[in-house]
């Protein structure tokens, strides 16, 4: 009796650490801004912080990067993909059309014609 106790108990304690172990991840993306952020935010700060954007890429555009080492190029890489992040996130995206929804649109076209 006593050993199946002793397993239940072990089987418990494992079943819960396996549930806490993930519990706590760190993000570093302090530039990414959340949808509700976005959502808040007028067209004017969107529009602001867009140039902003793009003012920054320009700067690391136009930077020498040979003089750099790799973790500051590291560095900047992982600026540049905050920033795009940033940015669609501000821009709303978009619509994207594939080839077989252009294709079916077409022949829709061609029936109602």
């Amino acid at each position: 009796m006593k050993k199946k106790i002793y397993l239940f108990v072990t089987m418990l304690m494992l079943s819960f650490a396996a549930f806490t172990s993930k519990a706590a991840t760190v993000s570093n993306d302090n530039n990414v801004y959340s949808k509700e952020a976005v959502a808040n935010m007028t067209v004017e700060e969107k529009n602001a912080r867009i140039e902003e954007i793009k003012t920054r890429v320009d700067e690391i555009k136009a930077m020498d990067k040979s003089h750099l080492n790799k973790a500051e190029r590291k560095e900047l890489k992982a600026e540049l993909k905050g920033l795009k992040k940033e940015a669609n996130a501000l821009g709303g995206g978009g619509v994207y059309l594939s080839v077989g929804a252009i294709i079916i649109i077409i022949l829709v076209l061609i029936l109602i014609l």
